[in-house]
């Protein structure tokens, strides 16, 4: 049995260097590194354990990131004046902290309180027309007049509008390290949300922004509130994709409905015929958040299944291995076929992870690396 996991924030100085040092060791994700510790009790005894479990994943050397790596990212951290908030701790956004797929670690720069209080995401296109771009703002600033505190993603179009409108009442979650300006037009706007809301990054700073960021980012997004708004976007867009990771997080999923002529409207009247609220002002957004108590309205998607602990038997990592292909398949559907414990076929998943041969995908699912 693990040991019990010490408070965030009472981490000595050794153990939190060691769940950076974590995290940032290959093959080590958001579920990977949670597991680690539920498993290990300390990021100091994960690392020790790190090559005995990927050589059960079947990988004959496993190095952890390395000192000087490690050394370097916290300095860069300090010169950009961010700091670490670690999944654990008091100052960590609280919903966010609920989701199993949240960022172990974020660097921040601002007022962390901010993400304490009720918080609404805003996202939309980022060649938004021109009367989304005001509804945006204005509706951003009305809700920040009632208290909440709007999120986004600092793109382009709809969300720079929400941050404006907000401001100081906003927090920006970027696709890059805390250093890194992005888009570079938003760069004065970026360093005004750091100076007066809060600016939360995933990446280790000096990271540039990469596609595979973005969806990353998004669940952050979507995470830090109790609802996410969808102003103008078309289909398959980024926003549609921070509007059904709300979903699946259990959030409510709202949309402003737009005209069938113009395609930025198609992604919002797509959510809304899956089951995102109508919304049409901030009072609407207000009557639906207010005194949210985790039960949504809307049904965009069902929350994700969570990890089911210790295991209870042995399931070989290179027996898992041999189920599974390059199309993502449901964990739950591995359990049934496999007739494991929960918590067998996740430690199996865990090793072939950390042996650099899973890839994990939205909704539960897992597949081989490719």
């Amino acid at each position: 049995m693990s040991e019990a996991r010490p408070e965030a924030n009472s981490l000595s100085q050794a153990e939190a260097y060691a769940c950076i040092r974590l995290l940032r060791s290959a093959n080590i994700g958001p579920v990977s590194y949670r597991q680690l510790l539920a498993r290990y009790g300390t990021a100091e005894a994960a690392l020790e354990a790190l090559p005995e479990l990927a050589a059960r994943g079947l990988k004959k050397s496993y190095r952890v990131a390395t000192h000087t790596k490690v050394s370097a990212e916290i300095e860069a951290a300090r010169a950009a004046g961010a700091r670490y908030l670690f999944h654990d701790s008091a100052d960590y956004p609280p919903l966010l902290a609920e989701l199993e797929s949240a960022p172990p670690i974020l660097t921040a720069r601002g007022d962390a309180a901010l993400a304490h209080r009720p918080a609404v995401a805003m996202v939309g296109a980022r060649n938004a027309s021109a009367a989304a771009v005001k509804l945006a703002r204005d509706l951003a600033s009305e809700l920040a007049g009632q208290g909440y505190v709007v999120v986004s993603g600092l793109a382009r179009g709809i969300d720079g509008a929400c941050h404006v409108g907000a401001l100081p009442a906003t927090i920006g979650v970027i696709a890059s390290g805390i250093d890194i300006a992005y888009p570079p037009q938003h760069a004065k706007l970026q360093e005004q949300i750091a100076r007066e809301g809060l600016l939360l990054a995933e990446q280790p700073p000096g990271t540039e922004p990469r596609g595979s960021h973005f969806p990353s980012r998004n669940r952050i997004i979507a995470g830090i509130a109790a609802g996410t708004l969808v102003v103008e976007a078309a289909p398959k867009s980024g926003s549609l994709i921070t509007a059904r990771l709300a979903g699946e997080a259990g959030r409510e999923v709202m949309a402003i409905p737009g005209s069938p002529l113009d395609a930025r409207s198609h992604g919002c009247n797509q959510l809304i015929r899956e089951g995102a609220i109508l919304v049409q002002s901030a009072e609407d957004v207000i009557e639906l958040l207010d005194g949210f108590d985790g039960k949504p309205r809307s049904h965009v998607r069902e929350p994700e299944p969570h990890f089911a602990g210790e295991p209870e038997d042995e399931m070989p990592a290179g027996a898992l291995a041999d189920l599974l292909s390059t199309a993502p398949v449901a964990v739950d559907e591995l359990i049934r076929q496999t007739g494991s414990s929960p918590g067998a076929v996740h430690m199996a998943l865990l090793e072939l992870e950390i042996a650099g041969r899973l890839a994990r995908h939205a909704g539960a699912k897992v597949s081989l690396a490719g």
